[in-house]
């Protein structure tokens, strides 16, 4: 019969084990394999710099067909700027029409000053600094942007310098002047969303051949009429809209008259005119009548209350700012819009 061993006799049972090896002294560890993350985090690495070779060869190419756009131009023959219009890195066809200005016009000096700028990827003078190897200086408010601006593949080959700033009138002149260019600048381009007629009149020292502004469509034709100025002025914040902001197109050439320049045109989107300083103007460039040149604006850029695209066009827009202050730069009196 087999007796079932007891608990108790388990416990008597007295408890072998095995000693390993220690370690040979020095012994070589084995090569560790790849794991999975180690192959996943090899590929992503590859995947990108695959992805930014492609950005640049891309960028490249796209120099590349501006050459090729500019050399056509130069057989067009038209005293509509539209007509010359092309796009490389500007927003709406000013890369054209500004390779038409400075092929039209003196310029001594290549320089240009251009804030609101955010990263420099998208801009009125980029074209003309990676084709033509103008000297430019930026400004924007945005930190982010102004460390991706200098942090960029390409910008050893060229002299730009940037500086981060929210702009005001009050610091403009002293923010203009880290750009180290002398007084007959080549461009100014102006673009901050909000008071830009009041930035621009603040400026001083300063007397660039070709000046260009973005004006608000949506306050009419006829209106010379600017937003108040306020020193913290933000385009979203003054009204959820988005469509109160800057100034007028008739605002901006009285300003841009009393400072000595003559209204060339604007681009066909209705966003940004130029102007050119009087002594400059010739033949191949003519100033336009005072009551010739505006745009309507193309642009649906309408927000509602929750910051959700509206994208209403025409004469829908003016009623979501109707009521809200602007000042006539003509007598200095506050008005309703």
């Amino acid at each position: 019969m087999r007796v079932e061993p007891t608990a108790a006799a388990d416990a008597q049972r007295p408890i072998t084990t095995t000693a390993l090896p220690p370690p040979p002294v020095n012994a070589p560890i084995a090569p560790r394999g790849p794991t999975r993350l180690d192959k996943i985090s090899t590929r992503l690495r590859t995947s990108f710099r695959t992805l930014v070779n492609i950005g640049q060869h891309f960028d490249q190419l796209r120099a590349l067909h501006g050459h090729t756009l500019a050399e056509l131009q130069r057989g067009h023959c038209s005293p509509n700027l539209q007509d010359y219009e092309f796009r490389v890195y500007s927003q709406w066809g000013e890369d054209g029409i500004l390779q038409k200005l400075t092929r039209a016009i003196e310029i001594p000096n290549r320089t240009f000053i251009e804030f609101g700028v955010e990263d420099f990827t998208e801009a009125n003078c980029r074209f003309l600094m990676v084709k033509d190897y103008w000297s430019g200086f930026v400004i924007d408010g945005s930190p982010t942007a102004i460390r991706r601006l200098r942090a960029a593949y390409d910008n050893w080959r060229y002299d730009l310098g940037s500086t981060q700033a929210f702009i005001t009138r009050e610091n403009i002149n002293e923010l203009l002047a880290r750009s180290g260019f002398g007084p007959d600048l080549g461009i100014l381009s102006v673009d901050i969303d909000g008071v830009d007629y009041h930035v621009l009149e603040a400026i001083t020292g300063f007397q660039p051949r070709i000046l260009i502004v973005e004006y608000n469509a949506v306050f009419g034709a006829e209106r010379a009429i600017t937003v108040p100025y306020r020193a913290d002025y933000f385009r979203t914040a003054a009204h959820h809209s988005n469509l109160y902001f800057g100034a007028s197109l008739a605002a901006f050439r009285h300003l841009a008259d009393r400072l000595g320049y003559a209204f060339v045109g604007t681009t066909t989107a209705g966003v940004n005119a130029f102007f050119v300083r009087r002594d400059c103007v010739n033949d191949e460039i003519a100033a336009l009548e005072q009551t010739a040149g505006f745009t309507p604006s193309k642009v649906r850029e309408s927000r509602d209350a929750a910051g959700r695209p509206t994208l209403l066009t025409g004469d829908a827009r003016l009623p979501l700012i109707r009521g809200l202050p602007v000042i006539d730069v003509l007598t200095g009196r506050t008005e309703s819009l």
